[in-house]
């Protein structure tokens, strides 16, 4: 094997083909606080935390390829922070499909989901969360 090249980022973009493409731009900006970055047309949207890149993509039909996404995940800086936040989506109505649980590694995460069935995990991972950047 060669030598690995400079260290990557991490995790910063997601796509997701929705078919409410509406209903899914207000779960993550109303309920997960992102903000629109960038909307190209009718049937796309750029969404961004300031670290990060989501786009939305009004689905046709059936995702191309038969693609299956099993989760996206949204990093947490505090364990304390999972529990509020578990609260906070489930009292917004996102169904709720595993309940907040400490993980062997020592995270803390629940799952709920998006509009579109999408599993969407809110985390707290210590190791990612000690590297991330100061908020602004």
């Amino acid at each position: 094997m060669r030598q690995r090249p400079p260290a990557h980022a991490g995790l910063r973009h997601v796509a997701l083909f929705v078919q409410d493409l509406e209903a899914c731009e207000r779960f993550y900006v109303d309920l997960l606080g992102l903000h629109v970055e960038w909307r190209p047309d009718e049937d796309s949207v750029y969404l961004s935390s300031g670290q990060d890149n989501l786009a939305l993509h009004r689905a046709p039909g059936p995702a191309p390829g038969g693609a299956v996404l099993d989760h996206i995940g949204f990093l947490l800086r505090r364990i304390e922070d999972v529990d509020p936040w578990h609260v906070f989506m489930r009292d917004n109505g996102a169904p709720i499909a595993a309940v907040p649980r400490t993980h062997r590694d020592g995270a803390r995460s629940f799952y709920c989901l998006d509009p579109a069935g999408n599993r969407v995990q809110i985390i707290f991972h210590p190791p990612l969360a000690g590297a991330l950047r100061p908020l602004r």
